[in-house]
């Protein structure tokens, strides 16, 4: 299956793009079909320079069944080559990930779901885990000093 995706190029901490069209079997950075064009994340959003399109070429690709990624997509949506995707929706992106499974009853329209009520049933007794006796607590016990090497005499 063909895709139109990007591959990473650039030094560390410099990413820089390049749109290719590859069989998606193939590594990310690795063998490609046709480049079609550039994607610099680094420049502002209004400069012309950001992307670089070779608009007839995608255009072919995409008649012949290639299948732009998701990020790509919205870069040929932003040049009005290919529709732009529906934007997503995660409520729980602002949380950080730790705290996610923690609230997410708590967190948007999710709603536990409620059992209907029918009477009350009884509940065999709860068995509580044996515990052992208590002890009373133990004392500290007194900190001993390591024993002083007694230098040897010769």
């Amino acid at each position: 299956m063909l895709k139109i995706r990007l591959s990473m190029g650039g030094a560390k901490k410099r990413p820089f793009y390049k749109i290719v069209v590859a069989d998606s079997r193939f590594p990310r950075d690795g063998r490609f079909i046709e480049k079609v064009g550039f994607f610099n994340p680094l420049l502002p959003k209004t400069k012309k320079e950001r992307i670089t399109l070779e608009v007839e070429r995608v255009k072919h690709w995409i008649s012949k069944g290639a299948k732009p990624t998701l990020r790509v997509s919205r870069i040929l949506g932003e040049a009005e080559i290919y529709p732009m995707p529906p934007k997503g929706n995660n409520p729980f992106k602002a949380i950080p990930k730790k705290d996610r499974k923690k609230d997410k009853t708590d967190g948007a329209k999710v709603e536990p779901k409620k059992e209907p009520e029918a009477a009350p049933k009884e509940a065999a007794p709860k068995v509580e885990p044996k515990k052992e006796p208590e002890a009373a607590p133990k004392e500290a016990a007194p900190k001993v000093e390591p024993k002083k090497e007694e230098p040897k005499k010769e």
